[in-house]
């Protein structure tokens, strides 16, 4: 497979997968603006929103609202920014929904999403611990 996502989608790739039913895989980011950050995706290889087939439209949001929830109640953060790029800015050319994060006074201004790491993969795991125990 030469869509990272897919392979991830699949099992075939490791993530810190934190939602997964048939149609969609919730994962952390491996380069996340807050540490947090989700990246939601749909199993079967979809480029771009206006090529989400009609029929994964309403899980997809079901999903994501599912994820901003889980960022205040498993995370305590005061709320979520929630953003998708469509061909252009879209660093893997696979449908991705960014689920971050947010507090007042966290930085992050604008478009410019500056980056942060994870101490290592305890703390990476840790919260996505957090994530899932949030969605249930």
């Amino acid at each position: 497979m030469d869509c990272l996502f897919c392979t991830i989608a699949s099992g075939a790739a490791p993530a810190e997968v934190v939602h997964a039913d048939a149609e969609l895989v919730a994962f952390l980011d491996t380069r996340p603006v807050f540490k947090g950050h989700v990246l939601l995706v749909p199993r079967q290889h979809v480029v771009t929103l206006p090529d989400l087939p009609a029929p994964l439209r309403d899980g997809f949001l079901e999903v994501a609202q599912r994820l901003a929830s889980a960022m205040v109640s498993g995370l305590g953060a005061q709320g979520s920014f929630v953003a998708m790029n469509n061909t252009v800015s879209q660093s893997v050319p696979h449908l991705h929904l960014h689920v971050v994060p947010r507090t007042k006074g966290d930085g992050l201004r604008g478009f410019f999403w500056p980056r942060t790491t994870y101490a290592n993969e305890a703390d990476r795991a840790a919260y996505g611990e957090r994530i899932r125990s949030a969605l249930g």
